[in-house]
Protein backbone atom coordinates (compact mmCIF):
# COMPACT_ATOMS: atom_id res chain seq x y z
CA UNK A 1 0.00 0.00 0.00
CA UNK A 2 1.18 3.15 -0.83
CA UNK A 3 0.28 6.35 0.17
CA UNK A 4 0.36 9.76 -1.80
CA UNK A 5 0.28 13.21 0.35
CA UNK A 6 -0.47 16.09 -1.44
CA UNK A 7 1.03 19.05 -0.18
CA UNK A 8 -0.46 22.47 -1.45
CA UNK A 9 2.17 25.41 -0.36
CA UNK A 10 1.71 29.09 -0.94
CA UNK A 11 4.19 31.51 0.40
CA UNK A 12 5.45 29.12 3.88
CA UNK A 13 8.88 29.82 3.66
CA UNK A 14 9.35 29.23 7.13
CA UNK A 15 7.52 25.92 8.17
CA UNK A 16 7.76 23.77 4.52
CA UNK A 17 11.40 22.36 5.27
CA UNK A 18 9.99 21.09 9.04
CA UNK A 19 7.16 19.80 6.91
CA UNK A 20 8.45 17.43 4.33
CA UNK A 21 10.81 16.21 7.58
CA UNK A 22 7.61 15.61 9.38
CA UNK A 23 6.02 13.72 6.93
CA UNK A 24 8.95 11.90 6.08
CA UNK A 25 9.27 10.90 9.32
CA UNK A 26 5.30 9.84 9.70
CA UNK A 27 5.29 6.01 10.04
CA UNK A 28 4.05 5.41 6.59
CA UNK A 29 6.81 3.27 5.35
CA UNK A 30 5.44 3.59 1.61
CA UNK A 31 4.97 7.18 0.48
CA UNK A 32 4.71 9.31 -2.26
CA UNK A 33 5.31 13.21 -1.86
CA UNK A 34 4.33 15.95 -3.75
CA UNK A 35 4.46 19.46 -3.52
CA UNK A 36 2.50 21.79 -5.15
CA UNK A 37 3.81 25.57 -5.06
CA UNK A 38 0.89 27.68 -5.76
CA UNK A 39 3.46 30.76 -6.97
CA UNK A 40 5.31 31.42 -3.39
CA UNK A 41 6.70 35.03 -3.78
CA UNK A 42 8.21 35.16 0.08
CA UNK A 43 11.41 33.00 -1.35
CA UNK A 44 9.51 29.46 -0.67
CA UNK A 45 9.79 28.81 -4.51
CA UNK A 46 13.53 29.25 -4.38
CA UNK A 47 13.88 26.94 -1.67
CA UNK A 48 11.79 24.15 -2.85
CA UNK A 49 14.16 24.38 -5.67
CA UNK A 50 17.37 24.28 -4.22
CA UNK A 51 16.94 22.39 -1.42
CA UNK A 52 13.66 20.28 -1.02
CA UNK A 53 13.41 18.67 -4.99
CA UNK A 54 15.61 15.97 -3.76
CA UNK A 55 13.69 15.07 -1.07
CA UNK A 56 10.49 14.62 -2.07
CA UNK A 57 9.40 12.77 -5.48
CA UNK A 58 7.42 15.38 -7.32
CA UNK A 59 7.57 19.67 -6.72
CA UNK A 60 5.08 20.86 -9.27
CA UNK A 61 5.26 24.64 -9.92
CA UNK A 62 2.11 27.24 -10.71
CA UNK A 63 2.72 29.69 -13.13
CA UNK A 64 0.23 32.23 -11.24
CA UNK A 65 -1.53 32.25 -7.43
CA UNK A 66 -4.59 29.94 -8.19
CA UNK A 67 -5.47 29.17 -4.87
CA UNK A 68 -6.04 25.59 -2.57
CA UNK A 69 -8.25 23.77 -4.51
CA UNK A 70 -6.27 24.78 -7.97
CA UNK A 71 -3.01 23.48 -6.48
CA UNK A 72 -5.04 20.32 -4.59
CA UNK A 73 -6.40 19.58 -7.82
CA UNK A 74 -2.83 19.71 -9.77
CA UNK A 75 -1.69 17.13 -6.76
CA UNK A 76 -4.63 14.90 -6.97
CA UNK A 77 -4.16 14.32 -11.29
CA UNK A 78 -0.25 13.20 -10.15
CA UNK A 79 -1.03 11.25 -7.37
CA UNK A 80 -0.45 7.52 -8.07
CA UNK A 81 -0.60 6.24 -4.55
CA UNK A 82 -3.70 3.23 -3.77
CA UNK A 83 -4.62 6.52 -0.79
CA UNK A 84 -4.51 10.00 -0.99
CA UNK A 85 -4.14 12.59 2.14
CA UNK A 86 -3.56 15.90 2.10
CA UNK A 87 -0.45 17.68 4.61
CA UNK A 88 -1.05 21.86 4.64
CA UNK A 89 2.19 23.21 4.31
CA UNK A 90 1.83 24.52 8.02
CA UNK A 91 2.62 23.09 10.88
CA UNK A 92 -0.76 22.90 12.07
CA UNK A 93 -1.27 18.94 11.40
CA UNK A 94 0.57 15.92 12.88
CA UNK A 95 1.71 13.44 9.93
CA UNK A 96 2.21 10.96 12.60
CA UNK A 97 -1.14 10.56 12.93
CA UNK A 98 -0.98 9.30 8.82
CA UNK A 99 -1.89 5.57 10.33
CA UNK A 100 -4.90 6.73 11.99
CA UNK A 101 -6.52 8.35 9.22
CA UNK A 102 -5.94 5.53 6.87
CA UNK A 103 -6.97 2.49 9.06
CA UNK A 104 -10.37 2.59 8.21
CA UNK A 105 -9.44 2.56 4.52
CA UNK A 106 -6.84 0.00 4.73
CA UNK A 107 -9.76 -1.93 6.56
CA UNK A 108 -11.81 -2.00 3.98
CA UNK A 109 -14.72 -0.13 5.36
CA UNK A 110 -14.43 3.10 4.15
CA UNK A 111 -13.51 5.44 0.71
CA UNK A 112 -12.57 8.64 2.38
CA UNK A 113 -11.73 9.47 6.16
CA UNK A 114 -12.10 13.01 7.78
CA UNK A 115 -10.34 14.01 10.32
CA UNK A 116 -11.55 15.63 13.27
CA UNK A 117 -10.74 18.58 15.36
CA UNK A 118 -13.41 18.52 17.41
CA UNK A 119 -13.57 14.37 18.81
CA UNK A 120 -10.76 12.34 20.45
CA UNK A 121 -8.38 13.47 23.54
CA UNK A 122 -5.88 14.67 21.53
CA UNK A 123 -4.42 18.39 22.26
CA UNK A 124 -5.59 20.80 20.15
CA UNK A 125 -3.93 24.91 20.80
CA UNK A 126 -6.94 27.04 21.64
CA UNK A 127 -6.91 30.09 19.18
CA UNK A 128 -10.10 31.95 17.45
CA UNK A 129 -13.62 31.21 19.06
CA UNK A 130 -15.19 32.97 15.82
CA UNK A 131 -13.48 30.36 13.67
CA UNK A 132 -14.68 27.94 15.49
CA UNK A 133 -18.15 28.94 15.99
CA UNK A 134 -18.25 29.49 11.62
CA UNK A 135 -16.73 25.76 11.22
CA UNK A 136 -19.62 24.69 13.59
CA UNK A 137 -21.97 26.12 11.70
CA UNK A 138 -20.58 25.74 8.01
CA UNK A 139 -20.24 21.90 9.01
CA UNK A 140 -23.71 21.66 10.50
CA UNK A 141 -25.17 23.50 6.99
CA UNK A 142 -23.16 20.87 5.22
CA UNK A 143 -24.45 18.09 7.28
CA UNK A 144 -28.09 19.03 6.73
CA UNK A 145 -27.55 18.93 2.64
CA UNK A 146 -25.71 15.72 2.26
CA UNK A 147 -27.42 14.10 5.48
CA UNK A 148 -23.87 13.41 7.20
CA UNK A 149 -23.12 13.60 10.53
CA UNK A 150 -19.70 15.26 10.59
CA UNK A 151 -18.42 17.14 13.15
CA UNK A 152 -15.27 19.06 11.64
CA UNK A 153 -16.30 19.74 7.42
CA UNK A 154 -14.00 22.43 7.20
CA UNK A 155 -10.51 20.30 8.05
CA UNK A 156 -7.55 20.05 6.22
CA UNK A 157 -6.90 15.99 6.90
CA UNK A 158 -9.09 14.21 4.65
CA UNK A 159 -7.97 10.77 3.17
CA UNK A 160 -8.91 9.35 -0.43
CA UNK A 161 -8.95 6.16 -1.90
CA UNK A 162 -6.87 7.28 -5.34
CA UNK A 163 -10.03 5.85 -7.60
CA UNK A 164 -12.55 7.73 -5.72
CA UNK A 165 -10.35 11.39 -5.64
CA UNK A 166 -9.23 11.18 -8.87
CA UNK A 167 -12.93 10.58 -10.42
CA UNK A 168 -14.15 14.07 -8.78
CA UNK A 169 -13.64 16.86 -11.18
CA UNK A 170 -12.97 19.67 -8.53
CA UNK A 171 -14.33 23.34 -9.61
CA UNK A 172 -13.47 25.43 -6.39
CA UNK A 173 -9.96 26.67 -6.79
CA UNK A 174 -9.68 28.53 -3.04
CA UNK A 175 -10.95 27.04 0.46
CA UNK A 176 -14.40 26.22 -0.74
CA UNK A 177 -12.90 23.08 -2.01
CA UNK A 178 -13.77 21.80 1.52
CA UNK A 179 -17.44 22.03 0.88
CA UNK A 180 -17.55 20.95 -2.85
CA UNK A 181 -15.06 17.66 -2.24
CA UNK A 182 -17.54 16.92 1.00
CA UNK A 183 -20.73 17.30 -0.85
CA UNK A 184 -19.30 15.44 -4.21
CA UNK A 185 -18.17 12.47 -1.84
CA UNK A 186 -21.47 12.35 -0.26
CA UNK A 187 -23.83 12.06 -3.61
CA UNK A 188 -21.19 9.34 -4.98
CA UNK A 189 -22.55 7.12 -1.79
CA UNK A 190 -18.47 6.69 -0.70
CA UNK A 191 -18.58 5.21 3.03
CA UNK A 192 -17.26 8.05 5.15
CA UNK A 193 -15.62 7.64 8.30
CA UNK A 194 -14.62 10.15 10.75
CA UNK A 195 -11.24 10.00 13.12
CA UNK A 196 -10.17 12.34 15.89
CA UNK A 197 -7.13 14.38 15.25
CA UNK A 198 -4.39 16.84 16.91
CA UNK A 199 -4.45 20.59 16.30
CA UNK A 200 -1.81 22.91 16.06
CA UNK A 201 -3.47 26.14 14.82
CA UNK A 202 -2.05 29.07 13.92
CA UNK A 203 -2.33 32.79 14.10
CA UNK A 204 -3.00 35.52 11.09
CA UNK A 205 0.76 36.80 12.17
CA UNK A 206 2.22 33.27 11.82
CA UNK A 207 0.51 32.65 8.54
CA UNK A 208 -3.14 31.54 8.76
CA UNK A 209 -4.66 32.57 5.20
CA UNK A 210 -8.41 31.37 5.67
CA UNK A 211 -10.63 34.80 6.27
CA UNK A 212 -14.32 35.44 6.46
CA UNK A 213 -15.03 35.84 2.81
CA UNK A 214 -14.09 32.27 2.39
CA UNK A 215 -16.52 31.49 5.13
CA UNK A 216 -19.68 33.04 3.53
CA UNK A 217 -17.75 31.24 -0.52
CA UNK A 218 -18.33 28.41 1.54
CA UNK A 219 -22.01 28.72 2.39
CA UNK A 220 -22.12 29.35 -1.21
CA UNK A 221 -20.09 26.25 -2.24
CA UNK A 222 -22.70 24.08 0.00
CA UNK A 223 -25.96 24.98 -1.78
CA UNK A 224 -24.23 25.33 -5.27
CA UNK A 225 -22.86 21.92 -4.96
CA UNK A 226 -25.68 19.55 -3.09
CA UNK A 227 -28.23 21.14 -4.78
CA UNK A 228 -27.32 21.38 -8.50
Amino acid sequence: MKLSIVIPCYNELGTIQQVVDAVKASPVKEKEIIIVDDFSTDGTRALLKSQIEPQVDQVLYHSVNRGKGAALRTGFAAATGDIVIVQDADLEYDPQEFPAMIQPILDGKADVVFGSRFVGSQPHRVVYYWHMVGNKILTTLSNMFTNLNLTDMEVCYKAFRREVIQAIRIQENRFGFEPEITAKVAKMGCRIYEVGISYYGRTYKEGKKIGWRDGFRAIYCIVRYNLF
